[in-house]
């Protein structure tokens, strides 16, 4: 079929710049005298199979010299895009737009490598950066670095100052083949080249590469197949290739990384690390095992975001009329693909390239493994909102099968469930198909998902990304597993609204038991000692029903806090410092001698001493709780539950979840001091640990604003004054204050000054005699009044009249 006249021009145009291997399509060759002239390489490829045996004839662009301008043969522009000067003085050229002396590094012969500065006459014109031998009439060029709008400057910093011990300050100049690096002793005239050399810069247009202009002709012509056909098989670019490639397919800035996210990898300029993308794409090809390498793959990406849309192009290219359509390393392409899109968006103009590409493989291999493939990628663009982690190897195995994973989530005192999910799926979705699941709908409490393990426990959030939460379990290191069990998620109660109505036949009672001794173990139910060994009596009738010497016995930190009995023995001696250096100078000799050997001795025999001292008290602690438990004989499972939450919600603080703070008075008063922070739904109470009563209580009428000053403080605004808390939860804080007001907003609750005794709290149970604590920290409580929403008003809450 023919072409119109304009449309065969624009083909061959297209092919040219594979043909005549131009790169970016600017006169950026950079010649220097001191060196051999280098061959100019292929921008995209170079492979001897990629040039056709068409002859194309192009007007190459041209470039101003000394105010006259002319054109260059493609011959010409081949060995050398550098127009010479002309004799006349180089002080007296008219483009030069800043020219002075300037220190340069310059390599050494073979009997001097050292790097050494060399005084040379510099002009800057609005096209490149020269310098000469000197600055009088007929001085040789000896270098050009031409400026385009991928190159940088770097500004002079102190350190290279230091460095350079004579006192130069550094101007370094990045090119595509060289970079230069210029000193100069005056701060005033380096940061006069710099800003000159910016302004150059910054005054080009963009660079556009051969595969950005492609990408915009399919874009033009989607509607005609013949074109589209013709433009493919005229630019070998945007087909698969097996030859490396030796520059990227979209346009990269000039110079060294700056990388604005810290990375325990160490990479170069992003020109090179696409380059090095592109070969490890290659080897997917023969991988046994691509998994590694995929997440390798999608690990840099997400270290170097500018790279996405490179990687994408990239793997359109190659899968793009590969050899062996469907085969194994063409699979490999495309799973990869589909890792990539569950994981990174790229930008408009590469997702629209992207998308025709899809649609052109559906079409040509229609009910092939590709098209399932590309079925598959559509629908999770449409999903991918971007991500904190790259897909673990678990979840990349998945894709590879386009299948959904399967995540276990813990709810104490229940079975685990299995929950399947896909890449996309967010823990508000999770917590809200649990919620329905297990019957939870109509409960006025809120729940959410929990990163848990024997040390720590933080809400997951719930727009947060499953997939992120357990790459990150798979990412913890072999130490930290072996100290810490690995995390864990669980569903637990997020929000304490109502826990006096929720029946005790449910299952949302034994989520309040298991949660209420969850804290009772932290130590975040301040009592007396003797309730908490009633507690771990209660406990273990829970578990095994009345007492049995055969039955399972839990180890002691499970039914009781380890702290109480930490707290018992005696604190270790602190030596006064030394002051004397002659005294502290001999301990220093000594400690490594008998002397030493002596401390570390005498160290072992008091950690013996006192881990002895632990097991004594541990086996009294025991021995006082297995006689409690025998007096819970016949007490049924949900009554010792029921007897169980009874005790604990009778602290006044029961539904707050507490956030161990620093307290300070004053932005620049007292030192901090530490307290607990208690956020309930209907007040915030400061708490001074192990200590029932709250120091100050605010409801939230009293609460003018909060939020977070820093990442490790957060601000408390109450009434006239400003309470300042130094914390590492200060998200988890504001979190849970905006539900909570979110909550009451929504709820309206009308005040009530006499509540309605629930059926829960109408009929407690009733401990054995010799159980029941006398003279307890909670007796004689004033009761918490209804929350009022509305600000300004008297809530009669504790220290709030």
């Amino acid at each position: 079929m023919p072409f119109p006249g304009g449309l065969w021009w624009l083909l061959c145009c297209r092919q040219g710049f594979t043909l005549l291997r131009r790169d970016y399509g600017e006169a950026d060759r950079e010649a220097d005298g001191e060196a051999e002239e280098e061959e100019e390489a292929s921008f995209e490829l170079r492979a001897q199979g990629d040039q056709g045996s068409l002859e194309v004839s192009l007007s190459q662009p041209t470039r101003s010299s000394s105010g006259s301008e002319r054109s260059l043969l493609v011959a010409e522009e081949m060995r050398s895009l550098i127009v010479e000067k002309g004799p006349e003085p180089v002080e007296d050229d008219p483009d030069a737009l800043v020219k002075g002396w300037l220190q340069r590094e310059v390599r050494g012969g073979v009997k001097t490598p050292w790097i050494r500065p060399r005084r040379y006459w510099f002009v800057l014109t609005p096209d490149s950066l020269d310098y000469y031998s000197s600055n009088e009439k007929g001085a040789r060029r000896l270098g050009s670095l031409v400026l385009t709008s991928l190159c940088s400057v770097l500004w002079p910093d102190k350190q290279t100052y230091k460095e350079t011990g004579k006192g130069y300050w550094s101007v370094t100049v990045f090119g595509r083949k060289h970079c230069y690096r210029l000193y100069t002793e005056c701060l005033k005239e380096a940061v006069r080249w710099v800003c000159a050399v910016q302004k150059v810069i910054d005054s080009k247009a963009p660079v556009q590469t051969p595969t950005q202009l492609l990408m915009r002709d399919i874009e033009e012509h989607c509607g005609s197949p013949e074109v589209l056909e013709q433009i493919y098989r005229c630019n070998p670019i945007l087909r698969y290739t097996s030859s490396p490639l030796y520059a990227p397919l979209l346009p990269f800035p000039y110079g060294s990384l700056d990388q604005s996210a810290p990375s325990p990898r160490s990479y170069t300029t992003l020109r090179d690390e696409a380059v090095k993308l592109f070969n490890s794409l290659q080897q997917l090809e023969s991988e046994r095992d691509p998994v590694p390498l995929m997440q390798g793959v999608l690990q840099t990406c997400l270290d170097l975001p500018p790279l996405v849309d490179e990687i994408y192009c990239q793997l359109v290219k190659q899968t793009t009329e590969p050899p062996a359509p469907g085969g194994q390393g063409d699979l490999h392409y495309w799973q990869l693909l589909t890792c990539m899109s569950c994981t990174f968006l790229p930008s408009p103009p590469v997702l629209r390239f992207l998308r025709f590409h899809l649609d052109r493989t559906e079409s040509r291999f229609p009910a092939s493994e590709m098209a399932k493939y590309a079925c598959f990628i559509r629908e999770a663009l449409g999903k991918t909102k971007g991500r904190e982690c790259v897909p673990s190897l678990e979840e990349i195995l998945v894709l590879m099968r386009r299948q959904e994973m399967i995540c276990t989530v813990h709810c104490p005192g229940a079975p685990a469930c299995s929950v399947a999910i896909s890449s996309h799926t967010t823990a508000q979705e999770v917590a809200q198909e649990l919620v329905s699941r297990l019957g939870l709908s109509q409960s006025p409490n809120l729940f959410a998902l929990y990163e848990q393990s024997r040390r720590r426990e933080q809400p997951v959030g719930s727009a947060t990304l499953l997939a992120d939460v357990l790459t990150r379990f798979e990412n913890l290191a072999g130490e930290e597993r072996e100290q810490d069990p690995p995390c864990r998620l669980c569903f637990k109660h997020y929000g304490f609204l109502d826990t006096d109505n929720v029946p005790r036949d449910s299952l949302e009672f034994a989520l309040l038991f298991e949660q209420a001794h969850e804290m009772v173990l932290r130590g975040y139910v301040p009592t007396s000692e003797e309730t908490l060994q009633t507690l771990a009596a209660l406990r273990l009738q829970s578990l095994n029903s009345d007492f049995s010497t055969h039955a399972p016995f839990p180890r002691l930190e499970e039914l009781f806090p380890p702290h109480v009995l930490h707290a018992r023995l005696p604190a270790p001696r602190h030596r006064p410092p030394t002051k004397c250096r002659g005294v502290r100078l001999r301990a220093g000799l000594l400690a490594g001698g008998l002397w030493g050997q002596a401390l570390a001795k005498q160290r072992a025999e008091r950690d013996q001493r006192l881990r002895g001292r632990l097991r004594e008290e541990g086996a009294s602690t025991m021995a006082a709780i297995l006689e409690k438990w025998k007096l819970l004989q016949g007490m049924g499972r949900p009554e010792a539950m029921a007897a169980y939450v009874a005790l604990v919600r009778e602290w006044p603080g029961f539904g707050s979840t507490l956030f161990d703070v620093d307290v300070r008075a004053s932005p620049v008063g007292d030192a901090p001091q530490r307290l607990w922070l208690g956020i309930g739904a209907k007040a915030v109470s400061l708490y001074k640990p192990g200590e029932p009563e709250p120091l100050d209580s605010f409801c939230y009428g009293r609460i003018s604003s909060f939020g977070a000053s820093d990442s490790s403080t957060f601000r408390l605004s109450v009434e006239d004054r400003d309470l300042l808390f130094e914390t590492s939860q200060v998200e988890e804080i504001a979190q849970l204050l905006n539900t909570y007001l979110a909550s009451a907003g929504a709820r309206q609750p009308p005040l009530s000054p006499e509540p309605a005794p629930s059926p829960a709290a109408s009929n407690p149970p009733v401990l054995p005699r010799g159980l029941c604590p006398t003279a307890g920290p909670w007796q004689h409580q004033p009761p918490v009044a209804s929350f009022h929403s509305q600000p300004g008003s008297r809530c009669g809450h504790t220290g709030c009249s």
